[in-house]
């Protein structure tokens, strides 16, 4: 040991595996131009080395670094087993080529480079950790590879570089049940099946430290396996003693390993900027290589031509941003302005050549069923963009005519006739960012556009949950490029002007730079798809859901403006009443609407305790503050019947300002029908989120708020017919979380809620009390969404202790659902992601936050598997339906929730009914098999309430 390294020095050891994997997993294809040669992994590579250079400085810099790789697949493992990871995949071949470069990046870096032959990365960072461990020294080894984790402990941890979390020895038992030093015997009795380590068959994880934290160690455990009660886990163990010890030989790192270095060779050095520059501009990396040069004030070498072309240039790598190099720099000078039909004819030849077209509308409103088509913008490949103009104006302000359009445009309909044919040609594909938009606005003058891409449903697919998903932010994050702000051209306020009234020359410059954007992105994210596992739900779910969503929106529903008029003036004789009933409770007059005054007059006057005071000096009033005063009745009484009162004035308050005054401002004109907007991509967990109006949260717990949807109705000779899922949720949490009771109370078409109520009080279903029902409802549906003890007593307004006690006393009853909740919530801190049954995956970057967030991280993450595969079901349901309904005299209307709304012929009801619920019942299938079987509610009516 060379006397250099010791106490007060710190090594850090990189998996440089890890760092490959990562990044060509993460990253999308990349060649080198100049040559064809594979470089996408290298580029994600350089990007990960140039970070952790960034970073690894200050108070806690390492003074020691090495990047450790594998030499080749052969290594002492083999010899003891020859089966030893005889199940892995090939080395894809298009990453082969790029193992050597990651050595010569890190090697350009100024990072030491190791790698052995006959023993992998793992023995030489254990190796290299007991030498430094001895040397009084400390170790952070970069990598989340629990095969490292035995070697935590005693100045040695782990820190996961994707993630940015640290790994002691209490994260290590928390993921194997044993501390750092067991971990070894842990993993041999539970094997490996992606190492093809054996172990024991049919012991796991959990059971394996069970055994280990009772017995001691492994040859305790075997050498008293006699003495284990349960005969099959006894046999096990006795008949695979030798295939357990055999399978502890190779899941214990070598921390002998031969090396032919010291801990001094791996010194920290800063990379010299002309070495590292020249290697990245010969790999053609040219944005990094500016950083570099940027970062060390030196001047980047001229550029090698021909450059990389990249399909993008920057993507997701562990969960952080990582630069790629740029296909090629937006150059608007090479737009195109459109103006004649023979110019738009060679650009509609390119696409039928290229297969593809990015397309973009612009339009004078976001509300597509009313807005005018101004211009369409098309590219075919990087900087080949152009921009169509058809209703650009000038003029109209005077008094004696109206707008006049400016020359140098084509017509609206011979453009559409030239457009139809390629927009509507099933070998072009058209791509789009939130093509739904652009397929309403076509459709409504006679194209509809197929097959379509959309680039915001592809980012969605890939990073739910990671970010938005509109095309400014992908456009900055993924591209490094910030698109002309719309502002610029159309202004803000009461100055703002329409699409149409931009000048030409502006116009094409904005509309053609968004068709660019869109190409690059479909470019970049589109290979991502399977690398990420998201083809299924984006091919299978949001693609396909596109314009199934965009026909229900323009079919709208219809709605009685009358029955709303009659209701707004009921419910403003009902916020009187309540008004009235108020100011007797505190005993004089105030400002309902006002939480200042509110809160003058419950905490001030009446004496609660517990306010708290805002930025403004005023209590605080919001609906969890009332609700917890609802629940004071022994303390202050007269307080908790305000804060009822005013929960209630609030309640009606909302209904007629959001519903029965607003909805008759949105019934259009020309349809007479209100028409809402979907977001797919509103919520990570998959579910449909409705605005312009929002027609998914009325509510229909209060009376009040079920009158509501008396006023959608269907026209005469239609009907109304509702079908929704019974309870979807909970039967997706007892097949996922394997809750026996439930599954059988499920298959036997039980009442639910009765019969958790007969479980946790002991009450026969017979002549059960409403109120026990009401509480087991409560809770069925809490749990579903992780709701405390504190939350559910707001929900029934009884004590914290009692409503905590029920939701104990479920747990008991339900310890499977317990057992998910942990489960789920680990899978989530360990990958940073959940997933649905049908492989939905929703990042969950917060949940190893701290603070007042982590609560809400966890139970957003145990909620999301189950509330996205209702999600997941019912999209599946809608794509299938259009199909299915084909011959039937009826329309899709609405999706709320676990509900569809259909406008039907009076003669068609009954087939209808039977057709979509057979959709429904059937839409997890052929992908997912539930334990329990899924049914459908259906009603019919006048009215949507007649038909709920």
């Amino acid at each position: 040991m060379a006397e250099g390294f010791g106490k007060g020095c710190h090594l850090h050891l990189i998996d440089g595996s890890a760092f490959i994997f990562r990044a060509y997993h993460a990253l999308p294809p990349l060649t080198r131009k100049s040559d064809g040669l594979p470089i996408g992994a290298v580029s994600g590579f350089c990007n990960m080395l140039f970070k952790y250079v960034e970073e690894a400085k200050g108070a806690d810099a390492p003074t020691h670094v090495a990047v450790i790789f594998d030499k080749g697949s052969h290594t002492f493992r083999n010899d003891l087993y020859d089966q030893y990871k005889a199940n892995r995949e090939a080395m894809p071949e298009d990453l082969r080529p790029q193992i050597p470069l990651t050595r010569t990046a890190t090697e350009a870096f100024n990072i030491a480079c190791k790698e052995l032959a006959g023993y992998e990365a793992d023995d030489i960072i254990a190796t290299l950790a007991r030498q430094a461990r001895e040397a009084g020294g400390r170790v952070t080894i970069l990598s989340s590879d629990k095969d490292l984790m035995q070697l935590v402990g005693g100045g040695v941890e782990m820190l996961d570089p994707m993630k940015n979390v640290q790994i002691g020895p209490e994260e290590v038992e928390k993921k194997f049940g044993v501390t750092p030093d067991k971990v070894i015997d842990v993993q041999a009795l539970a094997g490996d099946s992606v190492d093809n380590i054996p172990g024991a068959p049919g012991i796991g994880i959990k059971t394996a430290a069970l055994l280990i934290n009772e017995y001691g160690d492994l040859e305790t455990l075997l050498e008293r396996a006699g003495e284990i009660k349960q005969p099959k886990r006894r046999q096990t163990l006795i008949d695979n003693a030798d295939q357990i010890r055999l399978s502890k030989q190779l899941v214990t790192l070598d921390p002998e390993t031969p090396i032919d270095f010291t801990l001094d060779d791996l010194e920290v050095r800063d990379p010299e900027p002309e070495t590292l520059m020249k290697f990245l501009n010969e790999m053609e990396f040219r944005t990094l290589t500016r950083r570099v040069a940027e970062k060390s004030g030196t001047t980047p070498p001229p550029a090698l031509e021909p450059v990389a072309k990249a399909t993008g240039g920057a993507a997701e790598a562990g969960g952080s941003a990582v630069t790629l190099p740029e296909a090629a720099p937006f150059t608007p000078e090479n737009y195109v302005h459109i103006k004649d039909a023979a110019t738009l004819a060679k650009w509609l030849d390119k696409a039928r050549a290229r297969g593809w077209l990015a397309i973009d509308t612009e339009t004078t409103s976001l509300d597509e069923m009313q807005a005018d088509l101004v211009g369409v913008s098309l590219a075919i490949e990087p900087n080949e963009a152009a921009y169509l103009p058809l209703g650009h104006t000038e003029g109209g302000d005077d008094l004696f005519g109206g707008a006049q359009l400016v020359p140098e445009q084509m017509g609206l309909q011979e453009a559409l006739a030239l457009l139809k044919p390629v927009l509507e040609d099933p070998s072009i594909l058209k791509i789009g960012q939130n093509m739904k938009y652009d397929f309403k606005i076509l459709a409504r003058h006679g194209i509809r556009m197929a097959p379509i891409e959309d680039t915001m449903l592809l980012s969605y697919s890939l990073h739910a949950g990671l970010h938005g998903h509109g095309m400014d932010t992908l456009s900055d994050r993924y591209l490094n490029h910030q698109p002309i702000p719309i502002k610029d051209l159309i202004g803000s306020g009461k100055s703002q002007i329409t699409f149409d009234k931009v000048p030409l020359e502006k116009a094409v410059a904005y509309a053609a730079e968004d068709a660019d954007i869109t190409l690059r992105l479909w470019q970049l994210f589109k290979p991502q798809l399977h690398a990420q596992k998201a083809t299924t739900i984006y091919e299978t779910e949001e693609r396909p859901l596109v314009p199934v969503l965009a026909d229900m929106e323009m079919a709208g529903v219809k709605v009685d403006a009358s029955v709303l008029a009659r209701m707004s003036n009921v419910f403003a004789q009902k916020m009187a009443q309540l008004e009235d009933e108020i100011t007797e409770i505190a005993g004089q007059k105030f400002n309902v609407g006002s939480p200042k005054q509110l809160g003058e007059i419950l905490f001030d006057v009446m004496g609660v305790e517990g306010g708290k005071k805002g930025k403004t000096g005023a209590y605080s009033t919001g609906a969890d503050v009332l609700e917890d005063i609802t629940t004071m009745e022994d303390r202050n009484p007269a307080a908790a019947k305000l804060a009822s009162a005013v929960l209630d004035w609030r309640g009606i308050s909302k209904l007629k300002s959001t519903y029965t005054d607003a909805l008759q401002t949105h019934v259009n004109p020309e349809t007479g029908r209100v028409h809402t907007s979907y977001s797919i991509a509103g919520a990570n967990t998959g579910r449909l989120a409705s605005t312009d109006p929002n027609l998914q949260n009325i509510p229909v717990r209060s009376d009040e708020g079920r009158r509501i949807r008396e006023a959608f109705v269907a026209p005469e000779g239609r009907r109304i017919v509702s079908l929704d899922y019974s309870q979807i949720e909970l039967r997706i949490l007892a097949h996922v979380a394997q809750i026996d009771a439930l599954k059988q109370a499920f298959r036997e078409g039980v009442d639910i809620h009765a019969m958790t109520a007969s479980e946790m009080f002991n009450t026969p279903v017979e002549g059960m009390d409403p109120m026990i029902r009401r509480q087991a409802k409560a809770i069925n549906f809490g749990v579903i969404y992780g709701i405390s003890g504190f939350g559910l007593a707001r929900n029934l307004r009884i004590p914290r202790a009692e409503a905590q006690g029920f939701i104990d006393r479920y747990f008991e009853r339900f310890p499977g659902i317990r057992q998910y909740m942990e489960d789920t919530t680990a899978f989530a801190k360990e990958h940073a992601y959940v997933e649905t049954l049908f492989g939905r995956r929703i990042n969950t970057p917060e949940i190893n936050a701290k603070g007042p967030g982590a609560g809400f991280a966890k139970r957003a993450a145990i909620n999301a598997p189950i509330q996205g595969a209702a999600a997941d079901i019912i999209r599946r349901a809608m794509v299938r339906m259009p199909e299915a309904i084909k011959g039937i005299d009826a329309t899709m209307l609405l999706q709320v929730h676990d509900e569809l709304i259909f406008e039907v012929a009076e003669a068609d009801v009954d087939r209808l009914i039977a057709t979509a619920r057979e959709i429904m019942e059937g839409a997890a299938e052929p992908a997912v098999k539930l334990d329990v079987p899924l049914i459908v509610d259906a009603g019919q009516g006048l009215s949507w309430a007649e038909a709920h």
